[in-house]
């Protein structure tokens, strides 16, 4: 292979994108900055991932299968070696390896990579980004990020956006700019100098958010449904050469509502949530666009390896209707209650998600979706682009299997670095990948592996030699248990197979027939399994509620903080809470302004004072409910206690409003969902984003001085943890 000199690394990865929402893939939606990526390099078709987000990027960054570096299922720890959700020192990333072989690293937007009880303010940060081996980080550390008020980090810091959604701010062109911006005073200082940037914008993850201006663009594209969308996308990747002539197109399955049967108005939201989902992508696309440009501007793009890819197939998490709000993933929900919002999906007013219809078209041509082993959850778009390395092929499809744990291999061979066997002392884990960069040159080279294991969430499957067995697990979703076909328990779980060398899309079950490759192939699998920590299979959400670590600080009930400082991370509410804030009113009954508020108008709470009145407004859900004082507080240092308790019955929680120690108000709120999924921290004398209340416009600073705010929780019963599992699901 003919290299060019120790070239840049810039690798893309994309959020619950389908194997065919890229143009250059078959979709309908307008990605051509992807395109022109694409022409200029090579789309590989047997590129495969794990099924969530979090246990892909380990793979990417460590080239390790996810069990062995602990991260089998989310950022939850587990007692368990597959399980820890700490990526262990034993498997130094990507990035320390290119660090200490004289790249600059930089990691700009969504990490997913530190324990959730890791990521406050007092760390630790050995598995933030600068503690895995990058220089610089921008981003948020979380699986999802609201795209006009994100959590964002810089660094080791905790900071506020640069801007708001009445300014125009949007958080895919925020990381885009602080990721030229890294390049270029890298380049500035040093220039010739080899880089490796990581950007993962977050896009195209719910919610949807995304400019109007890009959703308008695709109105009414949609209209004549999911079948027909996936009927034209297969033919397309056919012509274009992904899909090999012959491939069957499997029938909709009868989860997937048939699109002429449904009414008039379920046409209209489904539409209008494709809409928006396309405008979220080719504004994401235009984003990428941007760097390449600017690469190309500062004379480096030819001396750069481009990288982009997905981390997991296209995601159903908003059920088969899609969702508005964080209330409504999981489940069947109204149409009725979302139409009447329909305008507003995309805005900051929801964080909408679209019918699961649309993912099974994101993902032609195979079935399921995002968290399943099947195709449709680990086999995703990778787009690979290094004018050094491909020679004249440009433009052209490779066919070979590959893996995501095959990429730092891959890159450290471009890089001309080996994997060192000890790193500060300690012995590495051997890497499980294995470099596919002859590929590039190389059109008919065979896949440098043959066997590989899969599972998530006890969804499993094993690819060997061509064939692939796949289990008919359904996972422990409300619809998707109702609705799917399949076992709900490992042990009554099937084993069908497939032809992969003459069967693409996974349709034909051939175990009947082949009964005896089957046997291995499950064998094989079991083996697969005990070498590489993915035992034990843990089943449904409550089976891994015996085996989620608590951290030290879990018995802690009591905290009290101050302002002043950065947005404070808060723990888990969901078990009721008691809030205690200490403020100095300045102005009397002129004084206004937030005292401390948490969420925004998806879901939150929020403590003010408009003209002079205490006022505590909570949204759950989509139900809102205000306590308000009678009357203006006086000048002076006042105290506003509010509760918020589970109660047994119809209602959920009761919340309870007192000031200066007098009973102010008391209202039942009747959803049991969790308050707030993206926009979590505390704030306190300020407000960001849109709020929770209409009352008045952020920041909306207090007129006055908080001096504590103290935080004591009620109680967390394991119904209230598995809730909580729950959203990390969605969070993924």
């Amino acid at each position: 292979m003919t290299t060019a000199a120790t070239p840049n690394v810039v690798m893309i990865v994309l959020d619950d994108l389908g194997f065919a929402d890229l143009g250059c893939y078959g979709s309908e939606i307008d990605t051509p900055n992807i395109d022109r990526l694409a022409s200029g390099g090579l789309r590989y078709t047997g590129f495969h991932v794990t099924a969530v987000c979090s246990a892909s990027r380990a793979s990417i960054l460590t080239g390790r299968n996810h069990h062995n570096v602990g991260m089998g299922f989310l950022t939850m720890p587990m007692h368990a070696p597959g399980y820890t959700a700490r990526i262990p020192r034993s498997a130094a990333t990507l990035p320390r390896v290119l660090r200490d072989g004289g790249y600059n690293t930089f990691a700009v937007g969504k990490w997913h990579l530190t324990p959730q009880f890791d990521m406050g303010p007092d760390g630790p940060f050995d598995r933030w980004p600068l503690g895995m081996g990058f220089e610089r980080y921008y981003g948020f550390l979380g699986g999802l990020a609201n795209q006009w008020t994100p959590d964002l980090v810089r660094d080791n810091s905790f900071v506020e956006p640069p801007g708001s959604f009445d300014d125009g701010y949007h958080l895919t062109e925020d990381l885009t700019s602080e990721a030229i911006r890294m390049v270029l005073d890298q380049q500035n200082a040093a220039p010739g100098k080899p880089f490796f940037l990581y950007l993962a914008p977050g896009a195209t993850h719910f919610p949807h958010h995304v400019p109007q201006e890009w959703i308008d663009r695709y109105r009414g594209r949609f209209d004549d449904g999911w079948e027909r969308c996936r009927e034209r996308t297969f033919g397309r990747q056919v012509e274009l050469g992904i899909v090999p002539e012959g491939t069957t197109l499997a029938e909709r399955p009868s989860w997937v509502d048939a699109w002429d049967e449904l009414t008039g108005d379920d046409r209209i939201l489904f539409a209008r949530q494709m809409e928006v989902y396309a405008g979220f992508l080719s504004h994401t696309d235009a984003q990428i666009g941007r760097l390449l440009d600017f690469l190309a501007e500062l004379e480096v793009l030819d001396d750069t390896v481009v990288m982009l890819m997905s981390d997991n197939g296209a995601s159903a998490d908003g059920g088969p209707h899609g969702a508005i709000g964080p209330e409504n993933y999981f489940e069947a929900n109204p149409v009725e209650s979302m139409i009447a919002h329909l305008d507003d999906i995309g805005g900051p007013r929801t964080f909408n998600h679209y019918s699961w219809g649309w993912a099974w078209a994101g993902n032609t041509p195979f079935r399921l979706w995002k968290h399943y082993t099947w195709l449709g959850g680990v086999r995703v778009p990778l787009i690979v682009r290094w004018p050094g390395g491909i020679g004249a092929d440009g433009g052209g499809v490779r066919t070979q299997f590959c893996h995501a744990i095959d990429l730092m291999p891959t890159v450290l061979q471009a890089a001309r670095l080996d994997a060192p066997p000890v790193v500060d002392g300690v012995d590495q884990q051997a890497i499980d990948g294995s470099s596919f960069l002859d590929t590039l040159d190389d059109p008919g080279r065979p896949s440098s592996r043959t066997t590989q294991y899969f599972e998530m969430m006890s969804s499993r499957a094993i690819y060997h030699d061509g064939w692939k067995a796949t289990t008919n697990h359904v996972l422990d979703f409300p619809a998707q248990r109702r609705l799917l076909d399949g076992s709900t328990s490992i042990d009554a779980d099937e084993w069908s197979l497939y032809d992969l060398s003459r069967d693409f899309a996974e349709a034909h079950d051939v175990a009947d027939e082949y009964p005896e490759v089957r046997r291995r192939l499950v064998e094989l699998w079991w083996y697969e399994a005990g070498r590489n920590q993915v035992l034990p299979l843990l089943g449904g959400l409550h089976d891994r509620l015996a085996v989620i670590e608590r951290p030290p600080s879990a018995e802690r009930t009591h905290w009290t903080y101050r302002a002043g400082g950065a947005p404070i991370p808060l723990p888990s509410l969901t078990g009721g809470f008691r809030l205690v804030a200490v403020f100095e009113v300045v102005g009397g009954p002129a004084a206004t302004g937030v005292i401390c508020a948490q969420g925004d108008v998806t879901g939150g709470w929020s403590c003010y004072l408009l003209e002079g009145r205490p006022v505590v407004t909570f949204k759950v859900g989509s139900e809102v409910t205000t306590i308000a004082a009678p009357g203006a507080l006086g000048t002076g240092r006042h105290d506003l206690e509010l509760v918020y308790r589970p109660q047994p019955g119809d209602a959920a929680y009761r919340l309870s409003v007192r000031v200066d120690g007098d009973d102010v108000g008391s209202e039942a709120l009747t959803s049991a969902r969790r308050l707030s999924m993206a926009a979590g921290k505390l704030l306190i004398g300020r407000d960001t984003g849109v709020p929770v209340s209409d009352d008045y416009r952020a920041p909306f600073p207090l007129t006055g001085r908080v001096h504590s705010v103290s935080l004591d929780l009620l109680r967390m019963t394991p119904e209230d943890q598995n809730q909580d599992v729950e959203f990390e699901l969605v969070d993924e």
